[in-house]
């Protein structure tokens, strides 16, 4: 239990550098749920953490009913996660001036980090991730599938919202976040859903 909370904490702090320190500041997004929260930031500059835990509560209203496990393996995460997004925005101020490009790249390995270190030790931030766990059992299809729809989806919002410059940078991150993700994920993977 103490692993799995170190493990949140340190997973949570590399995710939001990615965020806060190379996304951000150059209006790319991540996919699912925290790129929602990127969006309601750069439209309206409410907080990306607390969007994120608000977008959240229906998803993980649906775990409580129908996948308890998975409700317990991500409620620490994402409420540690999205509190530390809020935390460290205060980086945003000190982004190196790199390349678009390389930014979203560092960024979303950054973040696939984070997300992977958790994934690693049983737990995630929730959000999406947790929804994709749950239509991938109820529809009986591949749960990276229904992640790339939902990234795809969220993703194409940044080029209609914003600007083709910022779905082809936002588009390098998720691959990124994914790639680095797989890399952590490879040999452990969040247990199934019991029958």
């Amino acid at each position: 239990m103490v692993k799995k909370g170190v493990m949140i904490v340190i997973g949570s702090l590399i995710l939001s550098l990615g965020i806060n320190f190379f996304l951000i500041p150059d209006h790319v997004l991540d996919g699912g749920i925290i790129g929602l929260g990127m969006i309601m930031n750069y439209i309206w500059g409410l907080k990306v953490g607390l969007t994120i835990i608000c977008f959240s509560i229906p998803i993980f209203a649906l775990a409580w009913f129908f996948y308890r496990d998975y409700f317990y393996n991500s409620l620490h995460g994402l409420l540690v996660s999205s509190f530390t997004i809020d935390v460290l925005q205060g980086l945003r101020a000190y982004h190196l001036p790199l390349d678009p490009a390389i930014s979203s790249i560092l960024g979303g390995a950054l973040v696939g980090g984070g997300i992977g270190l958790m994934l690693r030790h049983h737990t995630s931030t929730g959000g999406t991730d947790l929804l994709a766990q749950m239509i991938a059992d109820w529809w009986k299809v591949n749960v990276g599938f229904v992640i790339l729809a939902i990234d795809a989806l969220i993703i194409g919002a940044s080029g209609y919202l914003f600007s083709l410059e910022t779905l082809l940078l936002s588009a390098m991150t998720i691959l990124s976040v994914g790639l680095v993700t797989m890399t952590f994920t490879s040999t452990r993977l969040l247990p199934e859903h019991p029958s």
